[in-house]
């Protein structure tokens, strides 16, 4: 079964259809996509950094997540808003876009990536929040984070090259 006949329903939407009508709209809706990326990708890099032992050793990794995380999933929801304004307005090439498949992919790595670190590393940061060295499983959780979201941010911008 082909996803093509709900693709092209969501584009025949009116938010689509006006999205993709208005010649200023999705530029726009791109132009705070991008914001909103840069300032996830940015608050993660300062947690994984820290998580690395690399940066912001003399801060408590407790202090940094929890100071952090409100302002990264605020930055995530309007990235997650913005990006599902411009899918519908273009669903059928963006469902047979490589890159925006795999980007939807590493984007879920990414999140079970963080919730495994949470659920066992995350959970104990009080044990080691003072060490400049935090564990293993931090420093992997870390070092795996930045990968994947450099892969996110490399396959979102190689989707605006290969769109039909």
């Amino acid at each position: 079964m082909t996803l093509d006949p709900w693709l092209r329903w969501l584009e025949e939407t009116g938010i689509a259809s006006t999205i993709s009508e208005n010649e200023f709209l999705f530029p726009w809706i791109e132009a705070l996509h991008v914001l909103a990326i840069t300032t996830v990708v940015g608050l993660i890099f300062i947690v994984d950094l820290r998580l690395l032992g690399l940066a912001s050793r003399d801060r408590p990794a407790s202090r940094l997540l929890s100071e952090l995380l409100p302002l990264t999933w605020a930055a995530f929801a309007l990235a997650v808003v913005t990006g599902t304004l411009m899918f519908i307005a273009k669903a059928v090439s963006y469902g047979h876009n490589t890159f925006f498949l795999v980007k939807l992919s590493l984007l879920a790595i990414a999140g079970l990536n963080m919730m495994v670190f949470h659920r066992w590393t995350g959970s104990r940061v009080q044990e080691w929040t003072l060490h400049a060295r935090p564990p293993l499983t931090a420093r992997v959780a870390g070092g795996l984070s930045i990968t994947l979201w450099i892969l996110i941010v490399a396959c979102g911008r190689w989707i605006g090259f290969t769109l039909r």
